[in-house]
């Protein structure tokens, strides 16, 4: 191998490899790549080999895609009779010298085509995709890469204390414990503080003939939401278009296909009208008198085509505000260029919301992950 730039620039037409052959490899992983190559020695197969493997591959499956190109690629090895790589992809040629090249100019990049390539990915392309614009096939890809989304699960101070390293609530039993190491004498004292613990997450996801083309995407983002092993306890999902409907029973199933099936039967308003305040007050009366809002994070999804009475909209939507602890508004259509809220809904909204975000891809969605991790966990927001 050839120390320098020259491996830089093979690692990254391996990298473009890699993402051909269905691994999810981008710039940050390549980065990791060239680290573990900097402190193994180069001349040695089985260093290089595990320094690339580690950071390169995050799942098992991905080790047979993995070997064949290690060894198409790096080693250069033909494949036995009868049998070729299932990579999809065609391996570059043995590279050829190159013809003397006059100097560039002074100050001209020399690195974009390397840099392009290591940007470019099919999932990034999916991830920037409009909702409204995918493919059945798109949104099946999309669960997927939505398993993968930051925790969203916004925190809160419990009652409870853990120990602590810094100044906090003195912990008599521990410091007294230490002191008889040192003779009966507190020479070190030991400390506790509030444990955060997830806060409740309840997600209105608004199921309209104005939301229709987000309505799939949506449903299965909740889904993902729901799946995780006791996210069922901290996370609440309703849909509504003329009616509020409970979804969280109807999306525990693993198939992405079933959740929306079950979905569609259970919303016989999907694609229908927006009664957006009156689905709130039965949210309100409903739920809201079981706790179930009560210092949550809220989140809306809607794009604020109220066709209801803008009064009832303006008060359900204060009464919301002073139970839960964040109001959050997900508007997919906040992400096209020149968006303005016009609409009535929209205008009544931003009066209690604490967030207005985007909502329109899997990107947005990474980002309202964010900003929910974000949330202090006394109730303000820090990601204002």
């Amino acid at each position: 191998m050839i120390p320098g730039d020259a491996v830089t620039r093979k690692l990254v037409t391996f990298g473009r490899i890699l993402r051909e052959g269905g691994l999810e490899v981008g710039p940050g992983r390549l980065q990791d790549a060239l680290r573990g190559l900097a402190s193994v020695d180069l001349t040695r197969r089985d260093e290089v080999y595990h320094a690339l493997r580690c950071t390169l591959v995050s799942r098992c499956d991905e080790i047979a895609v993995f070997d064949a190109a290690f060894a198409a690629f790096w080693e250069r090895a033909p494949s036995p009779p009868g049998e070729t790589p299932d990579l999809g992809i065609e391996m570059p040629q043995p590279e050829q010298p190159a013809p003397p090249q006059e100097p560039m100019p002074e100050g001209q990049e020399t690195e974009t085509d390397d840099l392009a390539a290591a940007v470019y990915s099919p999932t990034e392309l999916l991830r920037r995709r409009d909702f409204a614009r995918m493919t059945p096939e798109e949104l099946r890809r999309m669960r997927r890469l939505m398993e993968r989304l930051p925790a969203m699960r916004p925190l809160r101070r419990s009652r409870r204390l853990t120990p602590a390293t810094g100044h906090g609530v003195l912990d008599a039993r521990r410091t007294l414990r230490g002191a008889m190491r040192t003779g009966g004498v507190p020479l070190e004292r030991s400390w506790r503080r509030p444990k955060l613990v997830p806060r409740r997450l309840v997600v209105l996801c608004d199921v309209s003939g104005s939301m229709e083309p987000y309505a799939r995407a949506m449903v299965m983002f909740l889904q993902a939401l729901v799946a995780p092993a006791g996210a069922g306890r901290t996370i609440e999902a309703f849909a509504f278009g003329t009616r509020l409907t409970h979804l969280t029973p109807h999306l525990s199933a693993a198939d992405p296909a079933v959740v929306l099936e079950r979905a569609a039967a259970a919303l016989p308003d999907w694609g229908g009208g927006t009664r957006i305040g009156e689905s709130l007050q039965t949210f309100n009366r409903l739920y809201g008198r079981r706790g179930v809002a009560r210092g949550a994070v809220v989140v809306i999804v809607s794009d604020g085509w109220e066709r209801g009475d803008l009064g009832l909209l303006d008060q359900e939507l204060g009464r919301l505000k002073r139970s839960c602890s964040n109001l959050v508004w997900v508007n997919p259509l906040k992400g096209h260029e020149g968006f303005e809220p016009l609409a009535g809904g929209m205008r009544t909204a931003l009066r209690h919301v604490d967030l207005l975000l985007e909502g329109h891809n899997l990107a947005a969605l990474e980002a309202l992950a964010d900003a929910l991790a974000k949330l202090s966990p006394q109730g303000g927001s820090r990601a204002a």
